[in-house]
C-alpha cells in the first residue's frame, strides 16, 4: 500500500500553540511515500468547553479522504454522543462504540454520495480536562504519556497477528497472512475500510477489521511531563522509550515545540522510515525547562561533529560519502549523542559539513 519516490519530500505542516497550562508543537511530513495520507487536529480550547483541549493524529492508507473526514469530523461525533458526560472522569464503552459507529457511518455516506475511494485510516486522540488525560486509539498510531522521568502509560497497537485480534479476524472468515489482515492490510482496527466490513450478520465490532477504540482515562499529575501523538512512521524506527528519552533532551535546549516535533521525524527519516510522518508533542508544567549547561554541550557535541567530519573527509578524499561518514561516527563512544537519536539525530549536520567541504547539494 503505498509507492515511493525516488527522493523523500521533506517540506513540513508545523504548528503550535498555548491555553490551559498546555503548550503543543506539531510537525508532518510526506517523507518517501508517493502522497501524504496523515491528517491531524489541534484544539487547545473547546468552544463547547474551554478548559477541554483536543488532538489527534489519522494516519490513513489506500487514500488520505478517510483521514482527513476523521480530522475534521471525529471530534463533532465525540462531542454529539458524550457531551452529557463532560464533567465525567470515566469513559463508558458504548458511548465510544457509538461515536465510531456514527463517525462510520457518516464517512460511509460521504464516501457513497462522493464515489471516491475505499481508504482507512488509524486514529490515536488525547483528550486533556483539568483533572484527566484520556485516550482513545484504533490502529498502530500511538500515543504516550510521560511522567517522573518515564513512559508512564502507552497505546497498544491493534495489529492482526495479536491473538485477540486474530480471533475475531478468523472468526469473521479471514486469515492472516505475513501479519496482515487477508494477506493485505496492516492493521486489524480502523475507520473507513469498508471493503473489510460487508458482512450483514456480523456487528459492526465483529467485522474482518474492526472500528472499536481503546480508551483509557488516567488521572492528571503534577509530575506529568508530556504526551506525544505520532504515527507508525514513528514508531516503526524509534521505541517509546527512545522517543521519550530523545524529546526529554531537547526539551532541555529549546522551548520551541515545532522544531522539537521537526528534529524527531528528521531523525526517524535518517532512521529508515519510508512512511508519512506525523507527530504531536503536547507539554504539561512538569516538563524539563531549557538548561544553560545542556544547551553549551549540545554545542559542544555539534562543534566536535563538524571537527570528525572534516578528519575523516581529509582522510578519505574524493571517497568520502555520507554513508561512510555516518557509519564512522556511530562507532565512535566518545560522542555523547542525545538518548534515543542516536548519530541519526545529527544527520543534517553531517550533510551540511559535507556539503561544505565537497561544494556537493547532493551528497
Amino acid at each position: 500500500m503505498g509507492a515511493f519516490l525516488d527522493k523523500a519530500r521533506v517540506e513540513k505542516t508545523t504548528s503550535s500553540g498555548f491555553g490551559n497550562g498546555l503548550h503543543y508543537g506539531l510537525s508532518a511530513m510526506q517523507g518517501w511515500r508517493v502522497g501524504m495520507e496523515d491528517a491531524h487536529t489541534a484544539i487547545v480550547s473547546l468552544p463547547q468547553n474551554r478548559e477541554i483541549s483536543f488532538w489527534g493524529v489519522f494516519d490513513g492508507h489506500a487514500g488520505s479522504a478517510t483521514s482527513a473526514y476523521c480530522a475534521k469530523n471525529l471530534l463533532d461525533n465525540v462531542l454529539a454522543n458524550v457531551d452529557h458526560h463532560s464533567s465525567s472522569t470515566t469513559a463508558d464503552s458504548q458511548d465510544n462504540v457509538s461515536t465510531t459507529s456514527d463517525t462510520e457511518q457518516n464517512n460511509a455516506n460521504y464516501n457513497e454520495s462522493e464515489r471516491i475511494d475505499k481508504s482507512g485510516t488509524t486514529a490515536v486522540v488525547v483528550v486533556v480536562t483539568p483533572t484527566h488525560i484520556i485516550f482513545g486509539n484504533c490502529g498502530d498510531s500511538r500515543g504516550i504519556l510521560c511522567r517522573s522521568n518515564e513512559v508512564n502509560f502507552a497505546t497498544e497497537d491493534h495489529k492482526p497477528f495479536k491473538p485477540r485480534e486474530r480471533q475475531r479476524i478468523e472468526r469473521a472468515g479471514g486469515s492472516v497472512v505475513l501479519q496482515r489482515v487477508n494477506g493485505s492490510l496492516a492493521v486489524s482496527r480502523a475507520l473507513g475500510d469498508f471493503e473489510y466490513k460487508c458482512n450483514s450478520e456480523l456487528s459492526q465490532l465483529d467485522q474482518l477489521v474492526s472500528p472499536e477504540p481503546d480508551v483509557m482515562s488516567i488521572a492528571r499529575d503534577p509530575k506529568d511531563e508530556f504526551i506525544v501523538l505520532a504515527c507508525d512512521g514513528i514508531w516503526d524506527v524509534m521505541n517509546n522509550t527512545d522517543v521519550a528519552n530523545f524529546v526529554r533532551s531537547r526539551l532541555a535546549i529549546t522551548n520551541d515545540l515545532e522544531e522539537i516535533c521537526n528534529e524527531v521525524l528528521n531523525t526517524c527519516l535518517a532512521k529508515g522510515s519510508k512512511d508519512n510522518m506525523s507527530i504531536i508533542l503536547i507539554t504539561f508544567d512538569g516538563a524539563i525547562t531549557v538548561d544553560e549547561n545542556a544547551k553549551l554541550m549540545e554545542q559542544e557535541l555539534d562543534r566536535k561533529i563538524v571537527k570528525e567530519v572534516t578528519d575523516i573527509h581529509n582522510r578519505l578524499g574524493s571517497n568520502c560519502n555520507l554513508y561512510q561518514v555516518m557509519t564512522e561516527l556511530s562507532q565512535d563512544d566518545s560522542l555523547r549523542l542525545p538518548p534515543g537519536g542516536g548519530i541519526e539525530c545529527k544527520q543534517l549536520l553531517v550533510e551540511k559539513t559535507l556539503s561544505q567541504l565537497t561544494g556537493k547539494e547532493e551528497l
